[in-house]
């Protein structure tokens, strides 16, 4: 992102970690992005769990960039683990499954860190220990919303009901009859207003440029994912009810895509950076696949097109550009309909499928061949 006096990283605060895990679907952006073998990938690091899942396509590199160190100390531990763990020991690490001594882990990933990250990961004992999937503000504000709104909603019986497997007419009627009463939805919209997420979740700033009711949107999504979806298979909704992911793994966390991910993990590098500074100090970089997170919700319609025009200029035809709409409306401009191409009815049917499932809409676009 340009700095500029409107820019994000001039308003919110980039100095803590924000997100422990990546909260966007990783089946959802592979299938969306469609990486092949040998393509080159420009990511949004975040935690860096979705960077990671796009090794799983054996690409010849993948590029992370975050504006936060924080974010990518986050990304270099989850590194280490994959190479100093076995996949269980992962999984206990991350927080997906208990664990009796997660700093023992941490001792065996430690030798795989650099200084800088040993001394940022040497401070954070007892965050570790809680594992590390946990420790970020967003999944704070989930504790939260587990431990303090949802017990006055419903017991741990009921709770349990919700994701036991069901066919779609049996979780309908589960949710209009046992689940969606009165306290749910008057709780639901109070916890997740504006005000009280953008102070206890995301930073204030990041609703700058979102319009209409914030609670009602989320609710409306909620109310797919319990539905429609199977919560029992959801990781992400796991998460939110239980502090962990049961038995319904995210793509860079299952036993299935460890090895290769482990064995592709030279082809990943990082950098603290934002899109257009990185870009600039790599004229020559080419992408075939963008994975760009959400980060187009915290930039004025302006700030966006430009980034796309940057973004284009980095593009090898065919190249695809997916990122989420949560509450702020953005896709491509109409002045740029002749270098990129949206993929309406792929991303339509992928929102639909999105575990992750508080984001409104799901972008998919394809850099127009000259």
């Amino acid at each position: 992102m340009n700095v500029t006096e409107s820019s994000v990283e001039q308003r919110a605060d980039f100095n803590h970690i924000r997100y422990a895990q990546c909260w966007e679907d990783a089946d959802v952006l592979l299938a969306a992005a469609q990486p092949v073998r040998d393509s080159r990938c420009l990511s949004i690091a975040s935690a860096g769990d979705n960077s990671l899942a796009l090794l799983t396509a054996e690409p010849r590199e993948v590029v992370a960039l975050d504006l936060n160190p924080a974010q990518l100390a986050c990304l270099a531990l989850r590194v280490a683990a994959y190479r100093s763990l076995d996949h269980d020991e992962l999984l206990e690490f991350v927080g997906s499954r208990p664990c009796a001594d997660r700093a023992a882990l941490y001792r065996r990933c430690r030798r795989a860190l650099t200084a800088d990250e040993r001394a940022f990961w040497d401070a954070r004992g007892a965050e570790i220990a809680r594992g590390i999937g946990s420790i970020g503000r967003f999944e704070a504000y989930f504790e939260l919303f587990r431990r303090r709104v949802l017990p006055l909603v419903h017991g741990r019986g009921t709770i349990a009901e919700l994701t036991r497997t069901r066919s779609p007419a049996e979780r309908a009627s589960f949710y209009r009859d046992s689940w969606s009463n009165l306290r749910w939805k008057l709780l639901f919209k109070l916890f997740f207003s504006r005000f009280v997420m953008g102070r206890a979740g995301r930073d204030p700033e990041l609703f700058r440029y979102v319009e209409g009711s914030v609670a009602s949107r989320i609710l409306a999504r909620t109310r797919h994912a319990l539905t429609a979806l199977d919560p029992a298979a959801n990781p992400y909704l796991c998460w939110i009810l239980y502090g962990d992911h049961r038995h319904a793994l995210p793509l860079a966390l299952r036993a299935r895509n460890f090895d290769i991910i482990r064995d592709n993990l030279d082809r990943l590098h990082w950098h603290q950076a934002s899109l257009a500074d990185y870009l600039a100090a790599e004229p020559a970089a080419r992408f075939d696949v963008f994975n760009l997170s959400d980060i187009f919700e915290y930039m004025s319609a302006t700030e966006y097109a430009r980034q796309l025009q940057i973004l284009l200029a980095a593009a090898n035809p065919g190249a695809r550009l997916v990122y989420w709409n949560m509450l702020a409306p953005r896709s491509r401009p109409q002045e740029l309909a002749a270098q990129l191409q949206p993929q309406t009815e792929l991303a339509q049917r992928l929102h639909c499928e999105d575990k992750a499932f508080f984001y409104s809409r799901l972008i998919v676009e394809e850099v127009t061949p000259c």
